[in-house]
């Protein structure tokens, strides 16, 4: 009986070691940005599912990080986030934003962080990794200014983002004027207004028609971005724009994103499976 638990207990070690060995991969690389003549640090978590000598292509969820943030908040903020990889067999790819909002800045030339998601890691993740690249196969979205970051980038470039959201984002830049370094990259509110207006992502919904672009968004009632998040659904529903819009207990805080992040993932797996 010992010698058969002994070899029972064998066997459930080779089957951990196993699975330890087939989990994602999660690398921090370095990203050259042409634009902006820098490296920008870039967390890419790897599906076990697009490794191995029966390797498959996988589709690809960006995440953008909040004010304050850096391209490592994901795999510290959510734990769950490598198993969820290999769940749904998807990459999820976190770049280093900064506290650039994901824009290319009007009053700062060296601030390209629109052209670098958008094209250059879109680009360098499908040179380097076994993506499915197509727009239908890419989503896109980020907490806070990375949730505003993810929606204007998907705005702006449907025919790279298919799919895209927002968890507790600043759907309006122009309610808060005097906060999180925006002037520096727009210019001085009351100067800059039409700037401000322009990327505001109120007025940038008006570049996409309706089913152009899979969206969801979502944000905690106690959040200090709970009224402009409601007021983006009324925009949408005016302008007859479907999209998934979840309202749900909670703050502005990694306890709220860390729950909003499962049901996002979920969303953008459904519309991977259409395709």
């Amino acid at each position: 009986m010992r010698i058969k638990r002994f070899w029972g207990l064998i066997s459930v070690l080779l089957m951990c070691a196993a699975q330890h060995i087939n989990a994602a991969k999660v690398d921090t690389v370095m990203i050259r940005s042409n634009a902006m003549g820098k490296d920008v640090q870039t967390v890419i978590v790897t599906p076990q599912k697009a490794t191995g000598r029966k390797a498959a292509a996988c589709p690809v969820i960006y995440l953008l990080h909040g004010y304050s943030g850096g391209a490592k908040d994901y795999v510290s903020g959510v734990p769950e986030l490598v198993r969820m990889a290999d769940e749904y067999g998807v990459f999820f790819v976190c770049p280093d934003g900064e506290n650039n909002w994901y824009w290319d800045s009007s009053a700062e030339k060296k601030i390209l962080y629109e052209t670098f998601t958008a094209k250059e890691l879109v680009n360098y993740v499908d040179a380097n990794y076994l993506t499915i690249p197509s727009a239908q196969n890419r989503a896109i979205t980020g907490l806070s200014m990375g949730g505003q970051g993810a929606l204007f980038l998907a705005f702006r470039h449907p025919d790279i983002f298919g799919a895209a959201g927002s968890m507790s984002g600043c759907m309006d830049i122009c309610a808060f004027p005097d906060n999180w370094e925006i002037s520096k990259l727009l210019g001085d509110f009351d100067k800059n207004n039409n700037v401000w207006n322009e990327y505001s992502l109120m007025n940038q919904v008006k570049r996409i028609k309706n089913g152009q672009l899979k969206i969801i968004f979502d944000c905690g009632k106690d959040d200090f971005f709970y009224d402009i998040n409601c007021k983006f659904h009324q925009k949408l529903d005016t302008l007859g724009i479907e999209h998934d819009f979840i309202l749900r207990p909670g703050i502005h805080d990694w306890n709220y994103w860390r729950n909003a992040i499962k049901y996002q993932v979920l969303f953008f797996s459904e519309c991977f499976k259409l395709h």
